[in-house]
């Protein structure tokens, strides 16, 4: 009898405990349901970190796992390992050894043991492989970090968005927050002496005693697009996209509110650049390691200027059509909030189209950048026009389509003006000889260099192409339609040159 007793109580306790378990996941909200699901086998240990939260009666931890569960699915690291030629994985990790200089030499020794060594690049979903652990030691250690800051009455939101995070864009997972805050603790000396705002420009200062901006040149070999967060510390050098992440960490290690800047592309110079904003309880404040004023404002037009947030934004291209139908770019990303208009002077654009042969719902506006034009942001099409939010006034764009793959032009360029925009298309009624001479920091003249004047109608056409003597100081390129957007080109091109317009005068504007 007694047996039949224990076999009900350990039945009814299973039922129990079943019951306990469904009603459990049936109040977790419907987006973390979700990706508990897509979690697949780790999936337990995003339920580890949520039980932890539940047990810690602290309603505002379980809102926090929630949050970063929720919007988790975006989110995964880009790393990369070494394998041998018959690819065979080698062990490897550099943050074993004290130094990077050890790590370098250590795998010098490999290299030699390892013929045709070479690197594998590899994602990793966040979903798919984060820790349990790792997640309670980062909601425990951002709590802390917050709720003892110098900085003050900093919000529930923005603690979600721009402390708690673990991660800021793909970067490899290493536990940060430990090291960060005790080599960097100084901050918080210098802001209770002298304020927030006042201590960023010694952020700057210290920064570059140790770590060095490698302006995107000398860059990586290895397929690795972020160093990781530890890896910053070691390695004591990047280009601006590493320096503005360094600065999310160390700000986030202290409990203050920061996030990473993208400017995908300049609008009237080539490349692009990575900043930051630093936050107190009341204003964002830009910051840039890369510049004398590092809290300053920009020194020339971006095409956008965009903050990234850890969560999914309603308001993004991606979260309204599917990625496959966006260009290859930023654009496809779920993360960020305009924030252009906060940097630049912006007015908002509408354009009328040409009529597409395949009929489209998203026009793109680009801008001209490394001899290319490149999509930075979109609008949605009405009766074949469409209104550009936030472009940045004194710059050029294109609007374009993205079809079958391809970017095609939809309108002619539009010059962004201080008070109003003028279409480039050209006027083949009027018809101008365009004098070139040698212009300080945008062209010099160099001999034997062959020297090519476009225009554009729907792509670029050539005017002529003329080679430089060492006699020549100027080029006459005739019969050259006025309005036109003017491109000039040299045979031995690093692709940097800008588009221009040319006034009644004669006078070259660049964009």
């Amino acid at each position: 009898m007694q047996h039949h007793t224990t076999f009900f109580n350990a039945s009814k306790a299973l039922v129990v405990a079943v019951f306990a378990t469904i009603n459990m996941q049936a109040q977790h909200p419907a987006a973390v349901l979700e990706n508990l699901t897509k979690a697949k086998s780790n999936r337990a240990e995003l339920e580890k970190a949520i039980a932890h939260c539940q047990k810690s009666n602290d309603p505002l931890k379980l809102k926090a796992i929630y949050f970063l569960i929720a919007n988790m699915d975006i989110h995964s690291s880009s790393d990369y390992y070494w394998e041998n030629k018959e690819g065979t994985k080698i062990a490897f990790n550099e943050l074993d050894y004290p130094d990077f200089d050890q790590a370098a030499k250590a795998f010098e020794a490999i290299k030699e043991q390892n013929q045709g060594i070479q690197p594998k690049p590899v994602v990793y979903t966040d979903l798919e492989t984060i820790k349990g652990d790792y997640l309670i030691q980062n909601i425990e250690q951002a709590f802390g970090a917050w709720q003892n800051a110098v900085v003050k009455d900093v919000s529930f939101e923005n603690f979600c968005e721009y402390i708690l995070p673990y991660r800021i864009s793909v970067e490899p997972l290493q536990e940060w927050r430990t090291t960060y805050s005790e080599k960097f603790n100084w901050i918080n000396d210098k802001i209770k002496e002298i304020g927030f705002a006042q201590t960023l420009p010694y952020v700057k200062d210290e920064a570059n005693l140790w770590f060095k901006n490698t302006w995107g040149s000398g860059g990586r070999k290895e397929p690795l697009p972020r160093l990781g967060s530890m890896q910053l510390l070691m390695r004591k050098q990047g280009p601006c996209e590493d320096l503005a992440d360094l600065g999310v960490f160390t700000m986030r290690s202290l409990g203050i509110p920061a996030t990473v800047n993208s400017i995908p592309y300049w609008a009237t110079a080539t490349g692009g650049h990575f900043t930051n904003s630093f936050m107190d309880a009341q204003q964002a404040f830009p910051f840039d390691y890369g510049e004398k004023n590092a809290v300053g404002p920009l020194k020339r037009e971006p095409a956008k200027v965009l903050r990234i947030t850890y969560s999914k934004q309603p308001n993004t291209l991606a979260a309204k059509v599917s990625s496959e139908s966006i260009p290859d770019s930023f654009l496809r990303q779920h993360n960020y909030i305009d924030v252009t208009a906060d940097y630049w002077s912006t007015t908002n654009v509408n354009c009328k189209l040409r009529q597409p042969i395949i009929p489209q719902k998203i026009a793109y506006t680009a801008v001209f950048n490394g001899l290319k034009w490149k999509p930075c942001w979109w609008g949605e099409i009405n009766n074949n026009q469409v209104e550009f939010t936030n472009v940045c006034k004194k710059t050029i764009i294109l609007p374009q389509y993205y079809i079958e793959g391809k970017m095609i032009p939809a309108a002619a360029p539009v010059l962004i003006g201080e008070n109003e925009n003028r279409v480039l298309t050209p006027d083949y009624s009027q018809l101008q000889d365009v004098t070139i001479t040698s212009f300080a920091s945008y062209l010099l003249i160099k001999p034997n260099i062959t020297y090519k004047l476009y225009y554009w109608d729907n792509q670029w056409k050539l005017v002529s192409a003329q080679k430089a003597t060492p006699e020549t100081t100027a080029f006459v390129y005739q019969k050259v339609p006025k309005n036109a957007l003017l491109l000039l080109v040299a045979s031995d091109s690093k692709g940097l040159e800008r588009p221009f317009v040319i006034d009644d005068k004669g006078e070259r504007t660049w964009y």
